[in-house]
């Protein structure tokens, strides 16, 4: 039989085409071994990869950056985070029964007063030794230390502080510091990754860094009686020492500076996932100012604010539930003069959504006085954009978001005023409550001790207190007295307490 060669050359070359590609696409993929890092392989051949990078389609080297751009932000932020420690003397309150037993018995009074220290976090921001913490960590402090991530300890100078808005600014004498980069709060996204680094609970837990993400931003919480500043919300983890530490974003750079917790009440004092930031431009402007002038100038726009309510938004037919509802123009002012009207509706502030009165309020004290800013407000249905050129805040300008009754009383540390709808519907209080609401209290004082914002004075000596006259008149009754009794209502419970009359 005679074979046709070129036809077996084609067969041949046909099978091995059809054997390679066959082995190229059905084929199975040589087994791959899990190898550990510094874990050597027990096998002499096959692919060997790190656990960390197999998976499917290979995604999980993402994780690989993720995970290496926390360790970059540890290294680099920690340094210029700081542990400071601040020794004070507090003066304690003689009770009654100490005076009884002095009386009658003879007794020495008790030292009244004692040495303590607290601790707290702050965040080197300039080579020259400036240091950007919270005014509560260092309150009252005689004598302040600052510890490195290296170790050492300085004495640190107070260049200024600011109560309202809880910024300190201290400094040291010091070479070779790190100081951190600035960066950007009102770029910061709901979501996104950040890390605080502080020195929560002790010395001895000095440069914790913890990781979450942004919860929520423009949160506006009262601490000691001031509601100025809009915070950022984050459930990274955050304790009491953390105050005054660094909260940084992905890239590392500084975006709040860690203030405030929201807690359990009671003896849980620990993180429970709400934690609360200064965003750092509003800290930045304040801190200019403290270093420059020792104190703070802050931007004005002259108008009484509350928040847009479903009913309000009702009965004014507006469709939005946020901004910044005018309720009054002080006259002179800034607003006035740029043709600002009462029942505007503020919902933008340079091309930024006001969430609520006390964000419009924060975003003003961060601009400077002079500049000109542009506000997007809603006048009778229509939107409107008016051009305000930002006047300086008075000295003694004691405006309030949100209230319309400026009408208030201070004494023994506290300011009070009477209830009215927009305190009610701000403090969830009944309408019809009898007493005075305490909207303010004083650092330092026994009233910021004892007492809360919210409170409503019921009763003051054997006063019954129904309005700022019988709070003044019974203070004028029991004035003469070492100690002052207060009946208050606090949520469901009525309790008497005492101040003593300094």
């Amino acid at each position: 039989m005679k074979i046709d060669i070129k036809k077996l050359v084609i067969v041949v070359v046909l099978l091995a085409v059809g054997v390679y590609l066959g082995g190229t696409f059905l084929g199975k993929d040589p087994e791959k071994v899990v190898v550990y890092e510094n874990t050597k392989p027990t096998q002499d051949s096959g692919n060997f990869v790190k656990a960390s990078l197999l998976s499917n389609k290979n995604k999980s080297a993402s994780l690989q950056y993720l995970n290496q751009a926390f360790v970059n932000i540890a290294e680099n932020v920690k340094p210029s985070v700081v542990t400071i420690t601040a020794e004070k003397v507090v003066k304690r309150n003689m009770t009654e029964q100490d005076e009884f037993f002095r009386k009658f018995f003879g007794f020495p009074a008790p030292d009244s007063e004692s040495r303590q220290t607290s601790l707290g976090s702050g965040v080197i921001v300039s080579d020259k030794g400036y240091i950007l913490t919270n005014s509560h960590v260092i309150e009252n402090g005689e004598k302040i230390s600052v510890r490195l991530a290296s170790g050492e300890v300085y004495k640190a100078e107070i260049i200024g502080s600011d109560e309202k808005t809880d910024i300190a600014v201290i400094k040291i004498e010091a070479g070779d510091l790190t100081s951190v980069r600035l960066g950007d709060s009102d770029a910061l996204k709901v979501g996104e990754w950040v890390v605080a680094v502080g020195s929560p609970l002790t010395e001895q837990l000095a440069h914790t860094v913890t990781a979450g993400i942004v919860s929520a931003k423009a949160r506006s919480i009262n601490i000691g009686g001031n509601t100025t500043a809009s915070f950022i919300q984050t459930d990274a983890a955050i304790n009491p020492g953390n105050s005054g530490g660094a909260l940084v974003n992905i890239e590392g750079e500084l975006v709040g500076i860690n203030t405030a917790i929201a807690t359990g009440g009671g003896l849980s004092r620990g993180n429970i996932g709400i934690g609360f930031a200064i965003p750092v431009n509003l800290a930045q402007k304040i801190m200019e100012d403290l270093i420059e002038t020792g104190h703070v100038e802050r931007a004005w726009l002259g108008v009484m604010i509350g928040s847009i309510t479903d009913p309000i938004a009702r009965a004014m037919d507006v469709d939005t539930r946020t901004g910044a509802l005018v309720n009054e123009v002080v006259e002179g002012s800034p607003a006035q003069k740029a043709g600002l009207k009462i029942g505007d509706v503020i919902i933008e502030y340079n091309d930024t959504r006001v969430e609520h009165p006390q964000h419009l309020t924060s975003m003003v004290s961060s601009s400077d006085i002079g500049e000109k800013a542009e506000l997007k407000i809603i006048r009778d249905g229509d939107e409107k954009t008016i051009e305000v050129e930002l006047g300086k805040r008075p000295e003694d300008d004691e405006l309030t978001s949100g209230e319309m009754d400026t009408s208030s009383e201070e004494l023994l540390g506290m300011k009070c005023k009477e209830i009215n709808p927009q305190l009610a519907e701000q403090l969830e209080i009944d309408i019809d409550e009898e007493g005075v609401v305490v909207v303010g209290l004083k650092r330092g004082t026994e009233s910021a001790q004892k007492l809360r914002h919210g409170d409503i004075i019921r009763r003051i000596g054997k006063k019954t207190v129904t309005s700022l006259e019988d709070l003044k008149e019974g203070y004028e009754q029991v004035k003469d007295k070492q100690y002052i009794l207060l009946l208050i209502k606090r949520e469901q419970h009525t309790v008497f307490i005492t101040l003593e009359n300094e």
